[in-house]
């Protein structure tokens, strides 16, 4: 059996609902009714990746992330036997060009390269891992005081070469302030990166994760179940940054979206 239908969880039981009908764009998320919770849990994919489907007023529910290169249009989400059609609405980000003169800046040698080539795979084992365990909600705490920026999908253009976009919230701290775990989990990954410098990965279940860059200090260990509020390290400049702050992403099947929709 093959259909297609919209059914966007619409109820304005919380913020995260209320703001779904407003992040169906790169970089959103749709949340989808899947039917009565007296079923069992449908199976849900998007580009051959696992969906989260969590229980909410006695129905299933899907919540996907949609890839920031998503293009406006129909994007295809599969669910058990059937699909469901999404309409992803066009959404520019701000771009930025600099010239810079310091090349060592914008390029890597062989060494570097390499460091980073190996802790990227670590981190995108994390991203696109999948535990199945049961998942209540998405929401999220913020992890610490601070103005948030909106610099998410933001991309710079160093020499009209493209950078990667910002994937994530940065938050405005001093350094040392400690940083709280935004929703309970599992401590997937952590260590020293290149670009992200001290950086912890929490593990929320079916493919919800959370990062956290930048840190001066890790104070939890891989394999670690913690619970929301729970300290995680602290506020620094570590990696390819020019002053504290903290990097804050939020991921769902593997794709980042914009932590603003997942904020409490």
């Amino acid at each position: 059996m093959t259909k297609a239908l919209i059914l966007l969880l619409l109820l304005g039981l919380t913020a995260i609902a209320e703001a779904t009908e407003q992040s169906l764009r790169p970089g959103g998320i749709a949340m989808i009714d899947l039917g009565a919770a007296s079923d069992p849990a449908p199976a849900v994919t998007h580009a051959g990746k696992p969906v989260l489907v969590m229980l909410a007023d006695d129905r299933w529910i899907a919540v996907v992330g949609i890839p920031l290169d998503a293009k406006a249009g129909e994007l295809t989400i599969d669910v058990a036997d059937y699909e469901v059609k999404i309409t992803i609405a066009e959404h520019a980000y701000r771009e930025q060009r600099l010239t810079v003169e310091n090349k060592s800046f914008v390029e890597q040698n062989q060494e570097q390269l390499d460091r980073i080539w190996s802790e990227r795979k670590i981190i995108d084992a994390v991203l696109n891992s999948f535990t199945a365990v049961p998942v209540d909600g998405v929401s999220l705490q913020a992890p610490l005081k601070g103005a948030q920026s909106s610099s998410f999908g933001y991309r710079r253009f160093f020499n009209d070469q493209p950078r990667s976009p910002h994937k994530g919230m940065d938050i405005s701290a001093a350094n040392g302030e400690p940083i709280a775990a935004a929703r309970g989990g599992v401590i997937a990954a952590s260590g020293d990166f290149f670009f992200n410098g001290n950086t912890v990965l929490v593990d929320h279940g079916q493919g919800f994760v959370t990062m956290y860059c930048h840190m001066s200090e890790i104070d939890v260990v891989e394999g670690q179940a913690i619970s929301v509020g729970d300290i995680i390290g602290a506020v620094g400049a570590t990696g390819r940054v020019t002053g504290p702050h903290l990097h804050f992403g939020t991921y769902l099947n593997g794709t980042a979206v914009d932590p603003a929709i997942l904020l409490d």
